[in-house]
């Protein structure tokens, strides 16, 4: 009991006042047992019995142009040894660098966690050069300035830390605490100096004097080693390598000593920037840049030249100049949150509001039919405002449907816009593959060039006058950093700005607001010893020991998941015909009944029409479930990946607890007819469900007597849209589809298992060529549209299916 109450005050985030104040009700200590009776005395307990694996911080002093500044770092080879020795971490950790193969004769290679990369195999037989048997550990840096407070001025500078031997997917997920805090820079402005580009110089003088004094035992520690023991008591010889640093444009430019418009990794001319795309241009000359830093001592007239000879400003000892086998240029990683969410996207989206107007496009937003996986922008996107990363992902997933058939004002051909706006997706979604594969990354590739071939459109237009946007050049490194670092969610700023949340804001909130940096590091260290414990006390009651090598993946949850009890316990057939849409419902029953129990499957179309009007329902009532979920794997095959989650909503009108109408919803869905793979859309169709339901089970002898014949489960009415054509659109890639009828213009409807379900599916409606009718509404467009494409960048599941 002590122990989940000191837990849940120093991991909830609760006010030590109001802690305090809690326990101290009359008699509430002596009730509950506790041995503390303010949040003082819970803190002096934690500090003086709960050890700490990571090392604490210190405050020290870095003088730059005379003056000085506080900086609260911890020592980083301690941090290395923390990570790397963590328990938890021991069956998982990456210590060697590994080629796969998708062939036999292993030319198409495979590209997924850090160690897959060619930079790892450079180093690592580098350091075998030295000393055989060494093990490289690859640091990872991310830095970036973020305000404490919404009024005011109060920022911090956090640079997190974590090492490439740890998974992926542990570095991703803050709850696994693969990330740590390793230091908090100085935030001063510098406003007494009243010269801008001094006070800019010293700023970047006091970033790298900083950052150097916290890495600077990486040096000798990357070229001698050092012993670091894993969690299961093996010892190794470690090399510390600093590798990778994340960070948005800003602190790209702030770490390489790049000036403002320039690409950070090559020395590209500012007036080629975006003209268009070469993938294998050559990185800048590190030798080149570390032989104008030895100029330092010529003057520094002599050094300026020779740094912007060089292509860098002149920077005091840049933090990575002594850094062993470490390329500040390579060190730099793509950036997909601000460089393609809140960059190039959002710049695309502009542009497309201002080539269509904003009110066909909020028009066609607001009467795209719901899905699971999308955000439905009831009044449209063009008043948004503040727009987060987040919002333009989800931009992203309807972004192509607004396009699509949507004419120009002036009257030019809108192909190649709607090919630019196709190949920017293809880029993002490929850029976020899990695991790329030699023939991805070529695709990658395709992608961007398509987007340079029809990017003038936008000239055209007047809509742009050039494309000098460094993070559009940015694209072009793409594929070289992955053939190096493995995929971008080695090394995406997506997880380094959420850890803002529990590393800065979170401490900070728990402090006076006075004095604010001692007191945040305190409390931190605090939340790690609790963590720290509290994983102790879980891996005792689980295992009471150390993990086995070579642990399992997680349990896979079942594709398909219902609820035990129906949304609504009998529905009658009529009511499922008027309120369900289901018209048909008995017929598609009973021809169902008679195919299920065709074992030898050669009854003919007449022959199941003919029994099935023999067929006799001994119920007239069924009950119906309104959802289905679904969880969804990768289609690559790639179980180490997390399950996705889906739901297909399949529920007619309603009026919610405030009395208000909520409209019917009837997903639409991918079956599988029988002979869908993983990939592609041969033996897939899309229909729309309409009810999903089981038959009684006193009724199942009835319908079905044959014992040798599996009694069907949870079944769903359906209405079929016509087969995917044999290739897509050529211009925007959908497969356009419409409601399948019969000759009078009956929809086709059948019954089917709901193990025939793959997943929900997304539709576009078909514009054609005119403004979208504002009649048409999201709950009405799947009855009012004839015909539609399949959105294929619903998710990034459905992505890899279709495309």
């Amino acid at each position: 009991m002590e122990w989940e109450i000191a837990r849940w005050a120093k991991l909830r985030h609760k006010g030590s006042t109001a802690f305090t104040e809690l326990i101290q009700i009359d008699d509430l200590k002596e009730h509950l047992g506790l041995s503390f009776s303010s949040s003082r005395e819970l803190n002096m307990i934690i500090d003086q019995k709960l050890g700490a694996r990571r090392p604490p911080f210190e405050r020290h002093e870095v003088i730059v142009a005379g003056e000085a500044f506080e900086v609260y770092y911890r020592d980083v080879l301690g941090c290395i040894k923390a990570l790397f020795g963590d328990p938890e971490f021991a069956p998982f950790l990456l210590t060697t660098p590994e080629r796969h193969f998708t062939d036999d004769d292993q030319t198409a290679r495979v590209y997924f966690d850090m160690n897959t990369g060619d930079w790892w195999w450079t180093v690592q037989e580098a350091l075998d050069r030295q000393q055989e048997g060494s093990t490289v550990i690859p640091v990872i840096i991310s830095s970036d300035k973020t305000q404490l407070t919404m009024i005011g001025n109060k920022s911090a500078y956090p640079v997190y830390m974590t090492i490439g031997n740890l998974p992926k997917d542990i570095r991703c997920k803050p709850s696994r605490r693969g990330q740590i805090l390793l230091a908090y820079l100085p935030t001063s402005k510098l406003e007494h100096i009243t010269n801008k580009a001094a006070r800019r110089r010293t700023l970047a003088n006091l970033y790298h004097a900083c950052l150097g004094r916290v890495l600077a035992p990486l040096e000798t520690a990357g070229y001698e080693g050092l012993a670091v023991a894993s969690g299961d008591g093996l010892v190794r010889r470690g090399h510390p390598i600093f590798a990778v640093h994340v960070g948005d444009y800003p602190e790209q430019l702030l770490v390489t000593g790049c000036k403002n418009g320039e690409c950070p990794k090559c020395q590209i001319p500012r007036t080629e920037l975006g003209r268009d795309s070469d993938t294998d241009r050559p990185l800048r000359s590190l030798q080149k840049v570390l032989d104008a830093l030895a100029t330092l001592d010529e003057g520094p007239r002599e050094y300026a030249k020779m740094c912007q000879e060089a292509g860098i400003k002149p920077l005091f000892h840049p933090f990575w100049e002594r850094l062993p086998f470490t390329n500040i240029f390579e060190a730099i990683t793509p950036d997909l949150l601000h460089q393609l969410y809140q960059g190039v996207v959002k710049h695309l989206i502009s542009w497309i509001q201002d080539a269509f107007g904003p009110a066909e496009i909020d028009a066609r937003c607001a009467s795209l039919p719901p899905n699971h996986s999308l955000r439905h922008f009831t009044n449209g996107i063009s008043r948004l405002s503040r727009v987060t990363g987040g919002e333009h992902q989800d931009m992203c997933r309807i972004l192509l449907g607004l396009v699509i058939g949507l004419p120009l004002h002036n009257g030019a051909s809108p192909v190649r816009l709607v090919r630019a706006t196709r190949a920017l997706l293809d880029f993002l979604y490929l850029a976020q593959y899990p695991a790329h594969t030699t023939d991805t990354l070529k695709l990658l590739d395709g992608a961007l060039q398509a987007f340079h071939a029809n990017k003038s459109i936008f000239v055209d237009l007047g809509i742009r006058e050039h494309f000098k946007l460094p993070k559009l050049h940015f694209l072009d490194h793409y594929r070289h950093c992955i053939e190096l670092y493995g995929t971008t969610d080695n090394y995406d700023t997506q997880f380094s700005e959420r850890l803002h949340i529990d590393f800065t804001k979170e401490a900070y909130r728990a402090t006076n607001h006075k004095d604010e940096f001692s007191q945040m590091t305190t409390w931190l260290e605090r939340r790690e010893k609790m963590q720290q414990h509290e994983a102790y006390i879980a891996w005792q009651l689980r295992t009471g020991g150390l993990y086995p090598k070579g642990t399992t993946p997680p349990a896979r949850r079942p594709r398909l998941q219902m609820t035990r009890h129906p949304s609504a316990k009998a529905i009658p057939f009529d009511d499922i015909a008027a309120k369900y849409g289901a018209r048909y419902f008995r017929d598609a029953l009973a021809r169902f009944v008679v195919e299920h129990n065709d074992l030898s499957s050669t009854l003919t179309r007449a022959e199941i029409e003919h029994k099935s009007a023999g067929v006799y329902f001994p119920f007239r009532k069924v009950p119906v479930f309104h959802r289905i979920k679904l969880w969804i794997d990768d289609p690559k095959g790639l179980l180490l990946l997390a399950q996705v989650a889906d739901t297909v909503h399949v529920q007619p009108a309603r009026k919610n607890k405030y009395d208000n109408g909520v409209a019917a919803r009837f997903d639409t869905v991918l079956i599988n007819t029988g002979t869908g793979g993983p990939t592609g859309t041969s033996g897939y169709r899309v229909a729309q469900a309409r009810v999903v339901f089981k038959i009684p089970d006193g009724a199942m002898s009835v319908l079905f007597p044959n014992r040798a014949v599996a009694r069907p489960d949870h079944l769903a009415y359906v209405e079929w849209f016509t087969p995917f054509p044999s290739t897509p659109h050529p211009d925007h890639k959908l497969y356009k589809i419409s409601r399948s009828l019969t000759r009078h213009g009956d929809r086709i409807a059948s019954i089917v298992p709901i193990q025939n379900i793959t997943r929900s599916c997304h539709l576009f409606p078909d514009f054609s060529s005119t403004a979208a009718p504002r009649t048409w509404t999201s709950s009405t467009v799947l009855e009012d549209c004839t015909s539609f494409f399949v959105n294929s960048f619903a998710d990034r599941n459905t992505y890899k299916l279709i495309y």
